[in-house]
């Protein structure tokens, strides 16, 4: 399944005019609910978003494309759960040298990419007295990407037992955007409504 996506997202990438692999990358989690089947162990609660279930750590390219996912229970800090997708985001794309966070990755998390990894997390912060929601330079794509995943309903709560099929899931989403973009040459978009049909 990796294999397949990575092969898709490469052709993308060059459809749009840049190298199969890329230099550099954005990091960024999203907390969802999960169901009653949803073992406690890999389940929790975000208190910061006051959600119980899990979290869904992503790296994506700049185009918004997936490089990594790590699913874990949402307690999990982003801090401490940004770890294990960085550490594969490395060994699988060693042409990703800086990747933008935000500020919930702040803090040791920089440090430990900087001496581990070798690898920049450059963190974007909000502009003093910024309040509500306002698009981060940088880091619209990622959002976005969390957005085309969540549009599958499969996605938009997790079912899954075992957070391994939840990540199997997460790719299988993004291999569809990624044929659609492909298919019509271009980004893929939320389908309008039908237009009504005249009866005589």
């Amino acid at each position: 399944m990796e294999k397949v996506h990575d092969a898709l997202r490469g052709k993308v990438r060059q459809a749009d005019g840049r190298n199969p692999e890329p230099s550099a990358g954005l990091i960024d989690s999203q907390s969802v609910r999960a169901a009653d089947t949803v073992p406690k162990a890999t389940s929790g609660f975000d208190a910061g978003k006051k959600t119980k279930g899990r979290k869904r750590f992503i790296v994506t390219d700049t185009l918004g494309l997936l490089l990594a996912v790590h699913v874990v229970a949402a307690s999990v800090q982003d801090r401490d759960g940004g770890r294990r997708p960085l550490l594969w985001t490395r060994l699988d794309h060693p042409t990703v040298l800086k990747v933008w966070a935000d500020q919930g990755f702040a803090g040791r998390l920089v440090q430990w990419a900087a001496d581990t990894l070798r690898r920049e997390v450059d963190i974007v912060r909000k502009q003093p007295g910024q309040r509500g929601f306002h698009v981060q330079p940088k880091r619209w794509a990622v959002e976005r990407t969390f957005a085309w995943i969540t549009m599958r309903r499969r996605l938009a709560s997790d079912y899954e037992r075992d957070p391994a099929h939840s990540e199997t899931m997460i790719r299988w989403a993004m291999t569809d955007v990624i044929l659609r973009r492909l298919t019509r040459g271009g980004p893929a978009a939320r389908p309008g409504p039908k237009p009504l049909r005249r009866t005589l």
